[in-house]
């Protein structure tokens, strides 16, 4: 049984200068760069016929227009317990769009609402037991950062293991957004 997300790849220019800023976090798992996405729209575990179905769906009914994405700044998901370290993006319509139109295709083939607000970013450590104090200080010694800007001219259908988060992940299909 496969575990599906829809999602975006991350440049390895982008991926190698993000990979930078490993290191320094007490308490951190880092992801590996390869594993860098940008998730649009979880699934979760379905069956190999949804699986297929999926596909074809995604395939015939989600349409939209490449656009580009600037990587801004560094952020911190938890609050007085941080559990991921991320880095976020500019606001952009034609990704929130495209997350849309995932999410009511999602649901009306039979798959649940995603619960969660859309948050757009890319997980760059997992965090357990990371004081504020810690991540604090690495964020102060991080330095300035440098947006990142990049072309989005896909999306792709991902699979992951069962595990607890960061990769490795694998692309089962990949949908071209017009040019």
């Amino acid at each position: 049984m496969p575990r599906l997300f829809t999602g975006l790849e991350i440049p390895a220019d982008a991926g190698f200068a993000l990979s930078l800023k490993r290191g320094g976090i007490s308490g951190a798992r880092w992801i590996d760069p390869e594993n860098y996405h940008i998730t649009l729209r979880y699934i979760g575990d379905v069956d190999h016929i949804v699986a297929d179905e999926i596909s074809v769906a995604l395939n015939r009914y989600v349409d939209g227009q490449s656009f580009s994405l600037t990587v801004s700044h560094l952020g911190v998901f938890g609050g007085a317990k941080p559990r991921t370290l991320y880095a976020g993006l500019e606001p952009c319509e034609s990704l929130n769009r495209l997350h849309a139109s995932q999410d009511r295709l999602l649901q009306r083939l039979g798959l649940r609402p995603d619960p969660r607000k859309f948050t757009p970013h890319i997980t760059l450590a997992r965090l357990r037991n990371t004081s504020v104090e810690d991540l604090a200080r690495y964020l102060d010694q991080a330095g300035p950062f440098f947006p990142l800007r990049f072309e989005v001219g896909r999306f792709v259908l991902f699979s992951s293991r069962d595990s607890v988060g960061g990769g490795p992940y694998l692309i089962e299909q990949a949908y071209p957004l017009a040019a």
